[in-house]
C-alpha cells in the first residue's frame, strides 16, 4: 500500500515539544502507545507524504535476485549489475559463501528473538531505554531522530555497536551475536564480489578501502498501527555508509524507489522472499566506486496486517574517522575519461550533513559532487 497525505494541521511548536518529552519520558516507545490502546495516531506521528506524486509499481515488479550458488563468475556479475541497476537485491543461497560458518536459518531465529524482546512487558523494555548507545554499546529508544524530524515514525529501535555481549538484552542476546558473526561473513564476502566487479586488482581492496571497523546493527520493530494510512515506518532516506545487509520477516513494508531507463521513478516493494537476505548499497559505496554502483531512495510503509514487522540489518560503516582520514572514488577507477565525480572527505563531515538533512534524500551525494 501507499501512504496517503494527510491534511491534518501539525502541533505548535511548544505543544509538539511537550508531546515529545512525554514519549520519550515513557521509555516504552510506539509499542507502548498500542499497549496502551490507543484508536488513532497521535500527532507527533502524523505523515504528509512528501513522495506521493511517485507511483507504486505494478506487482510482480521486484528488485533483482542474485544466488551465490551459481559458478563465481555469474555470480559476481549479478552481484555487480544489480548493484549498478537497482542498489538493492535479494541475496539466496549466501550460506555458499563459508559452509563452515554460515547455516540458511540463521535469520529467522534473530528475528523471532528481536520480536520477543520488543513484545517484552513495557517495563522490561524500558529498563534498556536510552536516546544514544551508552556504556555496553547498546539503546533501545524509539525514532534516533525524534528531536529533529518534522514528523516521528511508528517505530522502535534497538542499536548495538562495539557491545559488551553482557549488556545485550538477555531476550535476544545469542541470537544477535550469531547473526553479528554471520552477516558480517556475508557482507565482507560481498565486498569481495563488489570488488571484482569494479575489475579492481585485490578482492579486499573495498573492504581495504572502507576500513571496515565501524559496524552498526539495527534492529527496527514497526507495532501495528491503527491508522497505517496516517504514517510510515521510516521516511525516504538513502543509507550513508558502505553496505548494508539485512533480514526482514514475512511482513513486508520495505520500498525501493528504481528509476527505469527511460527516467521515470517507481516505488517498489520487496516482499519478503522466505530465508533471503536484503542487501543494499549505502552513500560511501557509490562515491568510492565513482558512481558505478547506486546507492538508492528507500522507505517502509506501514501495513494494514494485525502483525508487527521485525527486521535486522547490519550496516558496515568507515571506522577511522580521523581529520585525517578521507574516503572519495578509488584512484584505481579514476582516470582523464573517468574523473572523479566526488571531492575526498572525512567521516565526520560527511555524518554531519546527513544528519543535518534528516534522514533526507540524494541531496547528501550532490553537496559531496565536484
Amino acid at each position: 500500500m501507499t501512504v496517503c497525505a494527510t491534511t491534518a494541521s501539525p502541533s505548535p511548536p511548544a505543544d509538539r515539544a511537550a508531546l515529545l518529552k512525554a514519549f520519550d519520558e515513557s521509555r516504552t516507545g510506539v509499542r507502548g502507545l498500542v499497549e496502551s490502546g490507543v484508536s488513532s495516531v497521535p500527532a507527533i506521528f502524523l505523515h504528509p507524504d512528501p513522495y506521493a506524486f511517485v507511483p507504486l509499481a505494478p506487482p510482480g515488479f521486484c528488485i533483482p535476485i542474485v544466488d551465490l550458488s551459481l559458478l563465481a563468475p555469474v555470480a559476481t556479475a549479478a552481484v555487480a549489475a544489480a548493484a549498478r541497476d537497482w542498489g538493492f537485491f535479494h541475496l539466496v543461497n549466501y550460506h555458499h559463501l563459508h559452509q563452515a560458518l554460515i547455516t540458511s536459518n540463521y535469520p529467522a531465529r534473530a528475528l523471532a528473538a528481536v520480536r520477543a524482546f520488543n513484545e517484552l512487558p513495557g517495563p522490561e523494555r524500558a529498563k534498556h531505554y536510552a536516546r544514544a548507545p551508552v556504556d555496553g554499546g547498546v539503546s533501545y529508544s524509539s525514532n534516533v531522530d525524534l528531536f529533529r524530524s518534522p514528523s516521528a515514525s511508528w517505530r522502535d529501535t534497538m542499536e548495538v555497536e562495539n557491545a559488551d555481549p553482557a549488556c545485550i538484552p538477555a531476550a535476544c542476546r545469542a541470537e544477535l551475536l550469531e547473526w553479528d558473526a554471520q552477516a558480517t561473513a556475508v557482507g565482507r564476502a560481498l565486498l569481495g564480489l563488489l570488488s571484482r566487479g569494479l575489475g579492481l586488482r585485490r578482492d579486499t581492496a573495498l573492504e581495504e578501502a572502507s576500513c571496515l571497523e565501524g559496524k552498526v546493527m539495527v534492529c527496527h520493530y514497526y507495532p501495528v498501527c491503527p491508522e497505517p494510512e496516517r504514517t510510515m515506518g521510516i521516511v525516504a532516506h538513502t543509507d550513508p555508509g558502505v553496505l548494508v545487509v539485512l533480514a526482514q520477516d514475512g511482513v513486508g513494508g520495505l520500498q525501493v524507489k528504481h528509476t527505469g531507463d527511460e527516467g521515470r521513478s517507481q516505488w517498489v516493494d520487496v516482499k519478503p522472499v522466505p530465508g533471503a537476505l536484503v542487501i543494499n548499497v549505502g552513500d560511501l559505496l557509490q562515491m568510492m566506486s565513482n558512481d558505478e554502483y547506486k546507492s538508492v531512495e528507500h522507505r517502509v510503509v506501514m501495513n494494514t496486517q494485525e502483525e508487527a514487522r521485525v527486521s535486522i540489518a547490519l550496516f558496515f560503516n568507515p571506522g577511522k574517522r580521523g581529520d585525517s582520514d578521507f574516503y572519495g572514488p578509488l584512484p584505481e577507477l579514476v582516470s582523464p575519461e573517468n574523473p572523479a565525480k566526488y571531492r575526498n572527505l572525512t567521516i565526520p563531515e560527511f555524518l554531519e550533513t546527513f544528519f543535518s538533512r534528516e534522514l533526507a534524500s540524494k541531496v547528501l551525494l550532490e553537496h559531496f559532487k565536484v
